[in-house]
Formats: C-alpha cells, structure tokens, sequence
C-alpha cells in the first residue's frame, strides 16, 4: 500500500514535464511524481484516457482528483505558505475560477513555453471522447 500521494502528469509534453520540475524544485510537494506513460495506472486505479486528459493526485487510499482540484491538493502538500493556497483553490468560487483557467492552459499547452505540437490534446473530455468512438 502507498504511503504517499502520487501525482500523475503527461511525460510526452514537454510544458507539462517542465510544469511538473519548477514544482519538485520551488514546492517540493510531499508526493511521488509520475509521468502517465510509464506508471501503473491500473494500480493507482485510474484510466490510461484520464491520464490524458488532466494532471491527477492520487491519495494513498486511492481517491483521485483531476485538473485544478489535483493542482489544489498538491499545493495543499507542500511546505511553507503553499498550503493556504491549495485550501483556497478547493473552496468555490476560486474553485469554478481556477478549474476554467486550468482547462484554459491544458487546451493551450502546446503553445506555452515548453510545450510542441505534440503536446496538444484530443478534442473534448474523456467521456465526450469516448461517445464519439462508439457511435
């Protein structure tokens, strides 16, 4: 059983892996990291196609939050005055605010600093994704 929270992101994207080293080097959350391509995601309970999509946090139990929310819980982890800003980021309207501009940058990340073509994601959510293929 995992001690730790683990935090999920997409190691083919390079705004995301760059995103990812700032945060181990300035915050230095209290997790462990892992690129979506290469951890056990079965094990961490939590689909290849989510792992696409957004960043996740995984408790240790196993509860998993997605986008912004992840984003909150991470900061929530780390030292210092970080966890008064992750506590803020869970709590509405900052929530609603900070899910839109996360959703913002992840459509946008293939034009950020960092970030190629390659890093730009499918069209539409995971679910919208998947209706789409079965029709």
């Amino acid at each position: 059983m995992r001690t730790r929270p683990v935090l999920v992101y997409d190691g083919d994207c390079g705004f995301c892996t760059t995103s990812v080293t700032l945060v181990q080097r300035w915050i230095g959350p209290r997790c462990d990291v892992a690129a979506g391509q290469w951890a056990d995601l079965e094990a961490l309970g939590v689909t290849r196609e989510r792992a696409e999509y957004e960043a996740l946090w995984v408790t240790p139990d196993g509860t998993v939050y997605g986008g912004a929310q992840a984003v909150a819980k991470m900061l929530a982890s780390a030292p210092g005055g970080w966890p008064v800003m992750g506590a803020a980021l869970q709590l509405a309207p900052a929530r609603w605010i900070a899910h839109g501009v996360y959703r913002a940058i992840a459509r946008n990340r293939h034009r950020l600093p960092g970030g190629t073509p390659a890093c730009a994601l499918p069209a539409g959510p995971p679910a919208t994704r998947l209706r789409r293929r079965s029709r």
